[in-house]
Order: structure tokens, then sequence, then C-alpha cells
């Protein structure tokens, strides 16, 4: 049976690619499972900055298939019995520590959308569109959207996304802040791999990690104790051997040699 999720390693570049084409990649259970495997196993490759996230062929993701839509609405789905667990498709991405990165190569509807949404970034084909199509299932704003979309588009907006189902192409995504840079599609991915070299050649990959938990953490705190945490967190980063190459490699006019990060510090 043909993988119908694909992991590649470009550099320090991740590549995963849903690999359903001729069903524009829409999603089976297995293929989620796959998907956030693939995921976790950049996380734990030193030799990986970022990962990219893709679908083949014409479609970035349709969704989910229309046989497991067809068994949800007639069966609903299960209740989460552990407390610890939170609900909700893709909603493991933020904690993932690398750089996540969409590379939105055609139509990402519903499911789609969600993933897309939850990466840390969205690099979009001029030609690809994109609709959060829950309402036009008779469905509210399903997997975090509720939460998620109007951080990143604003209030108006997203319930303008949320309540009428339509598609935006990729001018409109990139200019309301969905979308956050806008490629022609045959140069997509060469984008985001010459950005993640970019970082790679740069910047410390622990400093990253850390930005971005601190960035979706601190969306739930107050200042204070965003500042407070902050202020620790500084002062652990200037006992790191990073702290000390980034000084020393900017002295010296040289390329950095950062540590390579695997998930955790040691």
């Amino acid at each position: 049976m043909e993988d119908t999720v694909l992991y590649e390693v470009r550099g320090p570049l991740a590549l995963v690619t849903l690999n359903r084409p001729d069903r524009l990649n829409a999603l089976t259970t297995p293929m989620i499972a796959q998907a956030l495997a693939a995921l976790r196993r950049g996380e734990a490759d030193p030799a990986v900055f970022a990962i990219a996230v893709t679908g083949a062929g014409r479609g970035f993701c349709a969704g989910i298939d229309a046989e497991q839509l067809m068994v949800a609405t007639s069966e609903g789905i299960a209740e989460v019995s552990d407390e610890d667990k939170v609900p909700g498709l893709f909603v493991e991405l933020p904690s993932i520590s690398k750089p996540i990165i969409a590379a939105v190569n055609g139509p990402a509807a519903g499911a789609g959308f969600i993933l897309a949404m939850m990466c840390d970034l969205r690099f979009m084909a001029e030609e690809a569109v994109m609709t959060t199509v829950f309402s036009k299932r008779g469905l509210i704003a399903e997997h975090q959207s509720s939460w998620v979309l109007p951080r990143l588009v604003g209030l108006s907006r997203a319930l303008d996304l949320l309540w009428s189902s339509r598609r935006i192409d990729g001018a409109e995504a990139y200019r309301i802040g969905l979308a956050d840079r806008l490629v022609p599609a045959a140069g997509l991915l060469d984008a985001i791999q010459t950005y993640v070299e970019e970082m790679a050649r740069t910047v410390a990959p622990r400093a990253v990690a850390i930005a971005k938990a601190q960035v979706y953490r601190h969306l739930a705190t107050d200042l204070p104790t965003a500042a407070r945490e902050t202020y620790a967190l500084v002062r652990e980063s200037l006992s790191h051997p990073d702290a000390r190459e980034g000084a020393v490699s900017f002295v010296e006019r040289r390329a950095p040699n950062f540590v390579a990060w695997t998930g955790a510090d040691g």
C-alpha cells in the first residue's frame, strides 16, 4: 500500500508531504497519526532546523475523507476520557519545538485549513485557496479555530471566514495576515528552503525553540507573568554555550556553530 504520508530531509529542512493526490490529500485517521509521527521525527533529528508540511499534486488538503465524515455524522465522535488530553485536530503542533511551516500549494479546506492554521507560519502559493467550510456542512467552528483564527486575522475577519465558509485566494489570505508569504506555486518549496537555510546558518535552534514555547504560552498569561518568566529564561540562556558562541562568532566575524536541538536541553 502506497505511503499516504511521505518524509524527506533536505538539508536543514524536513518535508512532510500528505500523499493522496487523487483525493486532494483528504485525511484519514491513520494519515493524521502518520503526519504527527513525521513531525515528531523531524523534531528529534539534530540535523533538522525546521519542518514544512505540504500536499502532493495540486492540493494541500481537502479536509477529512468523505467516508470518515459520513461515519462521524451517523455515529458522532467518542468522548475524551483522559482529562489531560486536549481534544482537537493538530492541537499538538504548538508543542513541537521546531518551526513548522505550512506550504499551502493548493486548496486547503476544513481539516486542511486547520492543519495550515495550526502551523507556525504559512507560505502560500498565489494560486491556492482556503476555506473553513464548516458552516456549509452544518458544523460549528471546529478544532480550536474559534481560539486560533481571531488571533491570526482579528475578530471580525475570523467571524467572516467561519460564518460564510467562503473561499479566499492567496492574495486575500496574505492581506488579512493568514498567509505570511505569498509565492508563485513553482517556487513555493524553494522559498521555504531558502528561509530555513538562512535561519540554520545564523540563529540558534535552542533560542528558536524557546521563543516558540514562550509565544504560545504567553498568549494565555498576563504581562507581569510573561515578563517574570522571560527574565528567568534570559538568565538561563546567558549560561548556555550558545550565548558565548553567539558573542564570539560576532566578534570573530564568522558563522556561529550553535548546539543542535532535538526537543529538549541535554
